[in-house]
């Protein structure tokens, strides 16, 4: 199915700076119900950028890639970064290499696979795994407003959940909450809520700072 960007009267356009398409889904998702008309990179002719992350932080990243494609566009931005911690694994993993700490060219399935072949040391608590977000909206090159936090604790299963599995997030099936008995890509919002999830969280942030925002009058 296409992506048809949505035409809210009055809203303002926001482009969702991102070329995946789980993360576009997510950060829509964000802006349900706000006063923003949300715009995928292909709908502005920027499908194709991809500014390099050199960060330090999951925050910094975010900052940076949304500066980064708010010069290349006149409307707002909205931009993502987050990874998933993993105590056990100690200087072995490194949250803000999540998606890339299995090399370029792995794909989702391979990921998982190396990530579980890394964890076949772990055991009960070492098992834990928790996930970082950082969001940030920029204009013009500018930081309007950016968060970061952390989301709920839970464990990498032994072994993932069964297919198929949706591209984008590949660690979700994955990361398990025993005291649902589910896999998070099978958590109720109402669940996620409960556990302190950090888009659940993000989502108020969001909120508040388009309300002080349109107060302001910007």
């Amino acid at each position: 199915m296409s992506y048809v960007p949505e035409t809210v009267p009055g809203a303002t356009p926001i482009l969702l700076a991102t070329g995946n398409r789980a993360k576009q889904e997510a950060l829509r998702q964000l802006l349900f119900d706000c006063p923003l008309s949300p715009l995928l990179p292909a709908d502005l002719g920027l499908a194709g950028f991809d500014p390099e992350e050199t960060g330090e932080t999951h925050l910094q990243i975010a900052e940076d890639k949304a500066a980064a494609w708010s010069r290349q566009t006149d409307i707002m931005v909205i931009a993502s970064d987050g990874g998933l911690v993993i105590p056990a694994l100690g200087s072995n993993w490194e949250s803000r290499y999540t998606r890339r700490f299995a090399g370029p060219a792995a794909d989702d399935e391979e990921r998982r696979r190396r990530l579980l072949e890394m964890m076949g040391h772990c055991s009960g608590p070492q098992r834990q795994a928790s996930w970082v977000e950082a969001l940030a909206i920029a204009r013009h090159g500018q930081i309007l407003g950016s968060w970061e936090l952390a989301g709920g604790n839970g464990v990498i299963a032994q072994e993932p959940q069964e297919g198929p599995h949706s591209p984008g997030f590949w660690v979700f099936p994955l990361w398990y909450f025993p005291q649902y008995g589910k896999y998070y890509n099978q958590l109720t919002e109402g669940e996620k809520a409960a556990l302190g999830d950090h888009w659940a969280a993000l989502r108020e942030r969001v909120r508040e700072w388009v309300e002080e925002w349109r107060t302001d009058g910007r």
